[in-house]
């Protein structure tokens, strides 16, 4: 979502630049009741898990991707089997703090009948680019995340078969009835992931792995 925001706000501006727009980082549960309490206007989160009177609609899909440390034994794949990806130690953000990703992504690493060696759970996904970055382990996060991070030594690979999905959902109370809000939420819905931080995948296939 991040990599989004910057068009989303400056197509804000443009449209409708009398309207003030403040974000604020917090758990799922906070921003559920935040909307229901009209603390919030709307929401954006990876799940759907909201709850009733609030709508969650899927708007934004990004391919999940592997994040390797340079030098790594794994890039001999242009496309990384989740099997190999988990024999490996992993650094994924905490449940807590960001509770709809861990969500989607378990359901992905149950896929497999392995367990995954979870090396550090971190709360930011900058902190999980600095220890892939470092050599400390494999990461697992979008892969506009990954193209935008401006940590040196990582590099983006896409997993073998048909690449999983991470979904931003975006939130709002089901009795809205702000026009300015509907405008937003139809500017939402317009936004294309930037051209700079679009995942580009192996053109050519990886020989050496079997895709289930």
């Amino acid at each position: 979502m991040p990599s989004r925001l910057p068009s989303l706000l400056a197509l804000c501006r443009e449209e409708e630049p009398e309207v003030e727009i403040r974000f604020f980082e917090v758990l799922l549960s906070q921003q559920i009741k935040g909307l229901h309490d009209d603390l919030y206007d709307v929401g954006f989160a990876r799940s759907d898990e909201v709850g009733d009177g609030i709508v969650a609609e899927p708007i934004w899909n990004d391919p999940l991707w592997v994040a390797v440390p340079a030098r790594h034994p794994l890039l001999k794949h242009k496309r990384i089997p989740l099997g190999e990806v988990l024999r490996y130690p992993l650094v994924l953000c905490d449940p807590q703090a960001c509770e709809g990703y861990a969500q989607q992504l378990e359901r992905v690493l149950r896929r497999i009948d392995m367990e995954p060696l979870i090396a550090e759970r971190v709360a930011s996904f900058d902190l999980m680019m600095a220890l892939v970055s470092a050599g400390f382990a494999l990461g697992l996060a979008g892969a506009p995340h990954i193209a935008s991070s401006r940590e040196p030594g990582v590099v983006a690979r896409p997993l073998a078969g048909r690449s999983p999905m991470l979904t931003t959902y975006l939130l709002w109370r089901e009795a809205e009835t702000s026009e300015i809000i509907s405008r937003f939420i139809d500017r939402v819905r317009a936004i294309e992931l930037p051209e700079s931080v679009r995942p580009t995948p192996p053109i050519e296939p990886d020989t050496e792995e079997v895709v289930p």
